[in-house]
């Protein structure tokens, strides 16, 4: 009995792969695209968290002592 091993499928290259390539960078990722779908999206919620805290502090803080 001979080892017999099916044949290989023949090898092709893609001419235009590196013409592709762009598509699977990790820039163009679909949790990238959302991301930057709104720039300084984030900072503006911790700009106006911290306001809200900010003014809850020291708006309740004069009011009592207005009140007093």
């Amino acid at each position: 009995m001979a080892n017999v091993n099916p044949p290989s499928p023949p090898m092709f290259r893609d001419p235009w792969a590196k013409r592709e390539a762009w598509r699977k960078h990790p820039v163009f990722s679909k949790r990238a695209m959302l991301g930057s779908m709104f720039p300084g999206f984030g900072v503006a919620v911790v700009a106006f968290t911290a306001y809200v805290v900010y003014d809850n502090l020291v708006g309740n803080a004069s009011e009592s002592s207005k009140h007093h």
